[in-house]
């Protein structure tokens, strides 16, 4: 470490790259459907399972 004491520059005029008055990227509609498809295969899967375990195997 050092034992010196040293002048330390500061920016001042930093401008950030990031803009943070941008408003949140809206979503398209195609991933919006991929998501709703992956909902409805999950409920459907949901659905049969609970159909096979309600049935009745000995007729």
């Amino acid at each position: 470490m050092s034992t010196d004491k040293e002048e330390l520059s500061i920016d001042d005029d930093f401008t950030s790259t990031a803009d943070d008055d941008a408003e949140p990227q809206v979503e398209t509609a195609k991933t919006n459907l991929n998501k709703r498809r992956t909902i409805d295969n999950l409920l459907e899967e949901r659905r049969l399972q609970r159909q096979l375990s309600d049935y009745d195997y000995d007729l």
